[in-house]
């Protein structure tokens, strides 16, 4: 259930949509009476996307994108706001995750997560707030970032940074739009139990000698709360990030976790 005027009348794009926080955080923006572009790399949404569309009907829309593939996000957004009106919230969500010892970690390794993490949100969060701007529209913007970005971890270096770049350029993307009356703002999460933690534990597996699921668990003990997040964590804290509610807050990087960094 959701309040069906803390998002209504605006049009919410968000990437990475498919699954995990992507799918959450749709689903919690249209429950919040938002209409919704959901973006992904498959051509058609999947099943859990159509489960949506059945629930919510006109109001979810889907495009493909590759936001790596940094040509193809004008056509996106631009068939978004052809549908759906004027793109007022983004929720800049996808990316991707790899890991290995310092001294064996390749350069394929660091084009592949920055083409993505950094680069393809970059992109994607600059060219909706030129449409923004050109329209003369208020908005928000909530750039996925994460705990890696607080601080360096031995395996996770490229990543840990490509995060660390989410929360510069959020700043700085935030002190640009401030005259515009729009916002940019981060969420970092902790460790949060979606299928990408399934890649996760596999590869933390392979370089630390641990068994299948022991990395999984070590971490959700470890956090204070005592579990892994689940995505409806973030969608809480993207649906206040894009509201009303925020309209005060700007350039923050609001860390869900379970108490893992202190900020």
């Amino acid at each position: 259930m959701g309040d069906p005027g803390r998002l209504g009348g605006r049009h919410c794009f968000v990437t990475g949509a498919s699954g995990g926080i992507g799918l959450a955080v749709t689903e919690a923006f249209l429950a919040h009476g938002a209409r919704c572009t959901a973006s992904d790399l498959a051509d058609a949404p999947g099943i859990a996307l159509e489960r949506l569309q059945a629930r919510f009907g006109e109001r979810l829309a889907y495009v493909r994108l590759d936001v790596a593939a940094t040509a193809t996000i004008d056509g996106a957004l631009d068939a978004a706001a052809a549908r759906l009106g004027t793109i007022d919230v983004l929720f800049n969500n996808a990316a991707v995750f790899d890991l290995a010892p310092l001294l064996d970690s390749d350069e394929a390794m660091y084009e592949r997560l920055y083409a993505v993490n950094v680069k393809g949100l970059f992109f994607v969060m600059q060219k909706m707030l030129a449409r923004l701007v050109a329209a003369g529209k208020p908005g928000s913007v909530v750039n996925l970032s994460s705990q890696a970005g607080r601080r360096g971890e031995a395996l996770v270096a490229h990543y840990c940074a490509t995060k660390a770049a989410v929360i510069s350029y959020t700043q700085s993307a935030a002190l640009a739009m401030a005259p515009h009356g729009i916002r940019v703002n981060a969420i970092a999460p902790g460790v949060v139990d979606t299928p990408m933690w399934q890649q996760v534990d596999a590869l933390f597996a392979r370089h630390e000698g641990l068994a299948l699921g022991a990395k999984k668990a070590a971490v959700g003990r470890a956090v204070p709360l005592g579990r892994m997040g689940v995505p409806r964590d973030i969608a809480g804290a993207a649906v206040f990030l894009a509201s009303d509610e925020a309209a005060y807050i700007t350039a923050q990087t609001l860390n869900v976790d379970g108490g893992n960094v202190m900020s």
